[in-house]
Order: C-alpha cells, then sequence, then structure tokens
C-alpha cells in the first residue's frame, strides 16, 4: 500500500498556496456550525474531541474556546506547525494520517469540510472508517462533514479563474472513474504550478455500506450547518452523526 505522505495531497496541502486559494474560508459559518455541532450532541464542557485532518487548526481552535479538550491532526506538516501557536494545555496539535487510529479514545471525532476520500484506493476511505469507530469512546459520536455529492456534480462548474493575492489560478473541474476532479493551475514568481485535487464522490448510499461494513450505527443526517434535514437534490453537505 502506497504511503500516503506519497500521495498528491501531501504535497498539494502542505504548499502556501492551498492556503492562498481557499483564504476565504468563512470563520463565522464554521464557528456557528461548531455551537450548533456540540449543542445537538450535547457535549459536556472539558469533554475530549478529535478534531480529524484539522488543517491549521481553526475548528480546534474554537472548540478549544468553547471548552473542550481539543487534539488536533492532520497529514501536512506546515499546517501542523502552524497551528501549534495555539496549543495550551486543553488544545494539542500533531501530524497523523487518518487512516490509522490514535491510541487515545475521545468522547467526539469530528472530521470536517470534506476531509475524507482523498485517497485513491478504496480500502483507505474504509480504514478511516474504522479507524473513526476505534477513537470514540464507548457512548461517544463520530461526526463527518461531507460534499453532497448529488448537488456538486448536478451544479459542476467546468472552468474558471479567481485571482487571490495577485495570483492567478485557473481551475476545472470534471468527473471521472466516481471522482471529482479539480485542476489548477498557476504562475507565481515566474515559476509554472500544476495540481490536481481527486475527492472520492461519496454517496449517502455508499456511507452507509461503509458504516454497516465497520459495525457503525448511523444515527442522524443532515443537510447544511444549521442541521436541517439532509436532501439529495438541494442540500450543501452531508453530515452524518454516528456512534
Amino acid at each position: 500500500m502506497e504511503l500516503a505522505a506519497n500521495k498528491w495531497f501531501s504535497s498539494w496541502f502542505d504548499t502556501p498556496y492551498y492556503h492562498i486559494l481557499y483564504k476565504n474560508r468563512g470563520d463565522a459559518e464554521a464557528q456557528d456550525f461548531m455551537q450548533n455541532l456540540v449543542r445537538f450532541l450535547k457535549l459536556h464542557k472539558g469533554a475530549s474531541v478529535l478534531d480529524l485532518a484539522c488543517g491549521k487548526g481553526r475548528h480546534s481552535v474554537y472548540l478549544n474556546k468553547l471548552g473542550y479538550d481539543v487534539t488536533g491532526v492532520d497529514l501536512s506538516s506546515n499546517s501542523i506547525t502552524y497551528a501549534k501557536q495555539f496549543e495550551n494545555e486543553n488544545l494539542r496539535f500533531k501530524n497523523h494520517c487518518m487512516c490509522k487510529p490514535l491510541e487515545d479514545k475521545f468522547d467526539a471525532v469530528f472530521n470536517l469540510f470534506t476531509s475524507l476520500g482523498y485517497f485513491e484506493d478504496e480500502r483507505e476511505n474504509f480504514e478511516s472508517i474504522k479507524a473513526i469507530k476505534e477513537e470514540i469512546k464507548e457512548g461517544g459520536w463520530g461526526v463527518i462533514d461531507f460534499m453532497n455529492v448529488h448537488k456538486v456534480v448536478a451544479n459542476l462548474v467546468p472552468r474558471e479563474m479567481k485571482t487571490v493575492r495577485g495570483i492567478d489560478f485557473y481551475i476545472s473541474r470534471r468527473v471521472e472513474n466516481g471522482f471529482i476532479l479539480k485542476d489548477i493551475e498557476f504562475e507565481d514568481e515566474g515559476e509554472e504550478y500544476s495540481y490536481t485535487e481527486r475527492v472520492k464522490a461519496i454517496s449517502l448510499t455508499q456511507f452507509k455500506k461503509y458504516f454497516e461494513a465497520a459495525g457503525i450505527e448511523l444515527v442522524h443526517t443532515f443537510g447544511d450547518y444549521q442541521l436541517r434535514p439532509y436532501c439529495k437534490e438541494q442540500s450543501d453537505r452531508l453530515i452524518l452523526l454516528f456512534r
């Protein structure tokens, strides 16, 4: 099995350009989602939370401010290095690949903002879900926040150009062999760059198959960060709460 560190996401996510392109992701929306989620789950203050594939830690930091003991893990060394500036006795960050379980167990394990499905090998997506199950304490919760692939595919923008911090990012999208692919090309300081994001188009039906095989109970399904019901045609997100 190919090591995750050698795959496309370990290089693209570790570049500064990834964070430049996606710098406008809304903190207010993310914080609103976290408040709605912990309120719905009735997580007590001081509960332990694993933020799986935490990136630069924006969800982890906010969850910690809400009073939770948070561990954030991510494959990107640069993201973890950045996040470590926010560490305290109840907030810690470390490098880790989600397809292998941590030794610790948590009251809640959050996998947010479509941070699953990057593996080309189907087994590694399944291994990641099994790892989440092993990381949840008895009576705890797992949460996967994924894109609603049906709406994404139906509304796919084939080509666009975004200018961020003076860099023109040329983006093209397509669906191929069950993956949603995004080609990103740009030039900076005379150097040309090209990356391709690949995310498995995992539907609710496929997630249910994963869960059944892993012995996971899907308890709630929501379609947005306000935790409204999931609608295959209209929902922006596919949010799964399980145990």
